[in-house]
């Protein structure tokens, strides 16, 4: 199916990727290793792993799609719910649901989903192309050391006369450099006072400037008083999660042009920019407006009881 084609373009670049209804995959990275026991060095890579509890669309998946395939985005969101009604059908018909390049999903004896990722895929980008390579245990024998009286005399000769040389070139070298140092000191000395000079001057200029102005204001402008709504209460009604801060930008505009007052409830313990509609002091309306916003804007609008930080 063409969704599995996204999700896996999708799992190369993020570390977390939510199927709004079904779960989340995620991504660990592994630096590269070698198994001693069959003698294979193997790539860094990244493993995969399946979170349930982790539905909640954040609309990476969604926004996605709409941008590949130049749909809207509420189109994006159907195609989605009807891909994860399929698995979710295949799943309880006892059938074991496989993801090109993903894994295999089944239920347990408890109806449990359980994920078995596949190991053909590495999804780390800065292993494309590199594959687990046999290896071979090098042996290094040393061979007897042999050498003449007379090389040996030859050698301690050459290693004076290096030495020779050496003593030479380093008193030589020494010279040069407490010569070169005198030189550069004068020249840092000069540039010194010359800059000390100009920075005088230039102090100087701008003081009489400071004294010779004068400043006045006429005709200031009015106090301007701004007045800012801010809502208040702890019941919220959440509108969508998002994993980058553009699109939970980008909703809060598209609810304002609607004739909603959106705010940014934050950043929840996932990580995910939550945007809520509205929200409310009183229990029993947050509900009701809830119910109207399911039926009328979004059916996965969800209610959120938190206390929001001043």
């Amino acid at each position: 199916m063409q969704i599995t084609t996204y999700i896996n373009d999708l799992l190369y670049r993020y570390e977390c990727v939510i199927i709004p209804g079904f779960g989340a995959l995620l991504t660990q990275y592994h630096s590269a290793r070698i198994d001693s026991d069959t003698h294979t060095l193997y790539p860094p890579s990244k493993t995969l792993s399946f979170n349930r509890h982790l539905q909640t669309n954040d609309g990476l998946l969604a926004n996605y799609i709409a941008s590949v395939e130049k749909c809207s985005y509420e189109s994006s969101l159907q195609k989605l719910r009807n891909y994860t009604k399929k698995l979710s059908i295949q799943l309880t018909e006892g059938t074991t649901v496989s993801l090109s390049n993903i894994g295999d999903f089944h239920l347990n004896d408890e109806n449990s989903v359980q994920f078995l990722p596949s190991s053909k895929q590495n999804f780390n980008t800065t292993s494309f192309g590199l594959s687990s390579v046999g290896i071979s245990k090098v042996s290094r024998q040393k061979k007897p050391y042999q050498q003449s009286k007379k090389s040996l005399h030859s050698i301690h000769a050459e290693k004076s006369n290096k030495k020779s040389y050496l003593k030479y070139a380093a008193i030589a070298l020494v010279a040069v450099s407490v010569a070169s140092f005198g030189v550069m000191k004068m020249y840092e000395d000069e540039v010194k006072k010359y800059n000390f000079a100009e920075k005088q001057k230039a102090n100087t200029v701008v003081e009489n400037q400071i004294q010779q102005a004068t400043f006045s204001i006429e005709n200031p402008l009015p106090t301007l008083n701004l007045t800012f709504k801010k809502q208040s209460g702890n019941y919220h009604i959440i509108a969508g999660a998002f994993r980058i801060a553009a699109n939970a930008d980008k909703k809060i505009k598209e609810l304002t042009d609607i004739g909603f007052s959106p705010i940014l409830i934050g950043v929840n313990k996932y990580g995910l920019h939550q945007v809520a509609y509205s929200s409310y002091e009183d229990r029993l309306e947050a509900i009701k407006n809830l119910r109207k916003i399911q039926k009328s804007q979004n059916a996965d609008a969800w209610l959120l009881v938190k206390e929001l930080e001043e």
